[in-house]
């Protein structure tokens, strides 16, 4: 076996704990879960649990990130897609509460559990909601009431969002989630726009977010640019290093001008195929790129040489003149 596919082996089975955690804490009190439970769940020995994860807690930290890395990867996709900051909210809390229903294990560890979690958990909690904050708070320059809503209302509505959200997710009977985006934009909205704005959120009908299923049209069909090799490694750096900056993918693609790696990362942003997700602050943070949900079936599809029938994952797939 190469070293190359050792190491998909190797992410693959890490991948497989990290979701084991999560189903594992989903279903009991995460202080009585035990190293045996995860490697059970995951079909892997204790000893190799171990040799990926000594201590659990770094097992559930991860396994917490890796929802993180989801989650703010659609959010920040389908706002940044929006004309204004109340389309943004929208069409962001639609993505995240679509993708909390496809993953329950994981919405359930990241919105409920991780309140149990140790203390390096909390404070990675912390900075997450801090994020959603921010993405919240821009609302005070859209303000129409007479005095601007104090700061501390991001963290208010945040705060109550994600304490409804926490109840569905506990409830006996859940509903599916997306039905509740009229009445959480509602809440939104309210101390930033008027009480106009909430009750037109109310009477929209509950949206849902496209999903894509598997054996339909190629996901590599229609995006806009050719898929060329170095366009594959490019999108499979970034699948196998979510929050690499520039220079970092550029490394693990093999490309060497640090110009034509802008240039390239600057067109899958605007296909809406990565997103820069660099420390959730708009602050001049170093670029960290992680693909979004449709940039995730694109490389699958090219990784495992799906699209159009060819293979997509070599330069052999390639015509001569299209090897850059």
């Amino acid at each position: 076996m190469s070293n190359v596919e050792g190491g998909h082996v190797e992410e693959a089975q890490r991948t497989r704990i990290l979701r084991a955690m999560a189903e594992v804490v989903s279903e009991r009190d995460p202080r009585s879960i035990s190293p045996r439970d995860v490697a059970a769940r995951a079909g892997i020995s204790r000893a190799a649990l171990e040799r990926e994860f000594p201590d659990l807690e770094d097992c559930f930290l991860e396994a917490f990130e890796l929802g993180v890395r989801r989650g703010r990867a659609a959010l920040a996709a389908a706002y940044h897609g929006a004309p204004t900051w109340a389309d943004g909210i929208r069409a962001g809390l639609l993505a995240m509460l679509s993708l909390l229903e496809e993953e329950p294990a994981l919405a359930r560890l990241w919105i409920v559990y991780s309140l149990g979690g140790g203390p390096r958990v909390q404070q990675r909690r912390a900075e997450v909601i801090a994020a959603l904050c921010e993405f919240v708070d821009r609302g005070r320059g859209e303000s129409v009431t007479r005095a601007e809503p104090p700061e501390v209302t991001a963290e208010g509505v945040v705060g109550g969002v994600l304490a409804i959200i926490q109840a569905r997710l506990l409830s006996e009977r859940p509903e599916p989630l997306s039905d509740l985006t009229g009445q959480l934009m509602s809440l939104i909205l309210l101390p930033y726009l008027g009480s106009g704005a909430a009750r037109r959120e109310l009477r929209r009908p509950p949206g849902r977010r496209p999903v894509a299923r598997p054996g339909g049209r190629s996901a590599v069909e229609g995006i806009g640019m050719r898929l060329t090799h170095r366009t594959a490694c490019v999108l499979r750096a970034i699948s196998e290093h979510p929050g690499a900056s520039n220079r970092e993918v550029a490394e693990h693609a093999g490309v060497i001008d640090q110009g034509q790696i802008s240039k390239l990362l600057s067109r899958l942003e605007d296909l809406r195929l990565i997103v820069n997700v660099g420390r959730g602050g708009f602050r001049g943070a170093p670029n960290a790129w992680t693909l979004t949900p449709h940039g995730e079936e694109v490389e699958h599809r090219v990784r495992h040489g799906i699209a159009g029938g060819r293979d997509t994952t070599t330069k052999r797939a390639l015509p001569e003149h299209e090897r850059d």
